[in-house]
């Protein structure tokens, strides 16, 4: 388990939260009922309430984590309500990919993450290659902030080596869901999303045109 004061007291955090389940279930109900309402994306505007938008898109990650049981959901809903784009059949494609498919690879922080950044940076032009250049770049910054800031990448790895200190692997038997669940598991398991939306936030902040 790797010692990190910051990660280890927000995961604490995590475990202890009196969940308004109500309040986020109407939220997310709101949206599924009428969308995602778009947004105008003006840099001045956007930095001037980066710091609102940063704490905002990082506890509406953490809770919609803990609605849906899924970080690439999670994080994705909570980056799309923010900034006005993506539609919730993008929620529904992301169902699979919390650790890809559940198989302990690539966090799905960061999967929901990057389906955003393709939304608000690519192109509707599969040969616009600059600009697809300029989004995979981004992706590569946001994925090394992540790394620093968490130490790790993989789903596997994050429970074992910051989360829990073993892999829970709880897609793979009704057993291991169950132990998760006891570990407090879906409300330590916001710790990723939370952080990654707000890494993913601060990058769209600062590259949008």
């Amino acid at each position: 388990m790797i010692q990190n004061p910051e990660i280890n007291r927000k995961i604490d955090e995590l475990e202890k939260r009196v969940w308004d389940i109500r309040s986020i279930t109407g939220r997310y109900q709101r949206i599924a009922r009428n969308g995602i309402g778009r947004k105008e994306l003006n840099k001045k505007a956007l930095s001037a309430e980066k710091q609102n938008i940063l704490d905002r898109v990082q506890m509406r990650a953490e809770e919609y984590n803990y609605l849906a049981k899924n970080c690439a959901q999670g994080t994705a809903l909570a980056l799309m309500e923010e900034f006005g784009t993506g539609s919730m059949e993008t929620v529904k494609a992301l169902s699979p990919f919390p650790g890809i498919g559940g198989s302990g690879e690539i966090c799905g922080s960061i999967t929901g993450s990057l389906v955003v950044f393709g939304l608000i940076f690519g192109s509707d032009k599969i040969t616009d290659y600059d600009v697809t250049g300029n989004t995979i770049n981004i992706a590569h910054v946001f994925i090394s902030r992540f790394a620093e800031k968490i130490g790790y990448i993989r789903c596997a790895d994050i429970q074992e080596n910051v989360i829990f200190g073993k892999n829970m692997n709880p897609g793979a038997s009704e057993e291991n869901m169950e132990a998760f669940a006891k570990a407090k598991g879906f409300e330590k398991c916001g710790l990723a999303p939370g952080i990654g939306a707000r890494l993913a936030a601060e990058l769209i902040i600062e590259n949008i045109k």
